[in-house]
């Protein structure tokens, strides 16, 4: 994770970015770090970045790269904005010795990468159509030497996988059907015949920006509707005010970077 500390909506590069709308940087950064205590509540270790000037969407940690099995598919991201982020996070991976693998293609970490290990025997979906070209899925492939299947993603709201779909364990998903096209949602219908299904109301509150431990889902606290569907289904819901940190377009999720090792 990584402190908003110079958290800012300076530029619009998705469609919830607003220039002209006011960012508490104070209230943000509280938010944020009872996100941060939330984990730790929950047994998890979490690992800091020390944010930069100049780059405001640092906090949106989970971009910089993917882990798999303590190999690192670094990211190369679309936008300008962020490009020097990529360098942050690739210095984080290798001071702690993992296996780095620089990207060619663009690709914005596990922004459009989720890992299910025991989804058919070890599963990579990957999202398309905003931010993350499709050849680099075929690098990730190779770089991870795991089977990758790839999502079209059709409605800019949902610009990142991570804010249309999330695993909630180590087989399943949740996701919104209407993020993806048609055949990418019979595609996700086959895989996961038992996903939990989000509704518009919930999605567009970054319901789906979410994380899960396979049995706690830390959630936004506006997806009230979605933290139903998860308790019928066996989770247990966490719900978390990130109200500022929706204002550059994510939310749970995006703020954090899951080191699988």
């Amino acid at each position: 994770m990584c402190s908003p500390e110079h958290f800012a909506v300076e530029y619009a590069i998705n469609p919830w970015m607003d220039v002209t709308a006011p960012v508490d940087a104070e209230l943000a950064v509280k938010q944020w770090d009872r996100l941060r205590e939330t984990l730790v509540g929950l047994g998890h270790e979490v690992h800091l970045l020390v944010p930069e000037p100049g780059l405001p969407d640092m906090v949106y940690a989970a971009n910089g790269a993917f882990m798999v099995d303590g190999t690192v598919y670094g990211a190369r991201f679309k936008h300008e904005q962020r490009a020097a982020e990529a360098a942050t996070h690739r210095a984080f991976h290798e001071s702690q010795g993992w296996r780095f693998i620089a990207p060619n293609e663009t690709n914005e970490g596990e922004g459009d990468f989720a890992y299910l290990p025991e989804a058919h025997g070890g599963l990579v979906l990957a999202g398309y159509g905003f931010r993350t070209e499709l050849p680099a899925h075929a690098e990730a492939q190779e770089a991870l030497g795991r089977p990758v299947v790839s999502l079209r993603l059709v409605d800019p709201r949902f610009y990142h996988l991570d804010v249309a779909l999330a695993s909630i364990d180590d087989g399943n998903v949740v996701y919104y059907p209407g993020a993806f096209s048609s055949a990418s949602q019979r595609v996700l219908n086959q895989l996961f015949p038992d996903a939990v299904l989000a509704d518009d109301e919930d999605a567009l509150a970054f319901g789906l920006n979410l994380v899960s431990d396979g049995a706690n889902v830390v959630l936004n606290s506006e997806a009230t509707r979605l933290a139903g569907r998860l308790k019928a289904a066996g989770y247990t819901p966490v719900p978390v005010e990130l109200a500022e940190l929706k204002k550059g377009g994510g939310s749970v999720k995006c703020c954090i970077a899951e080191l699988r090792y």
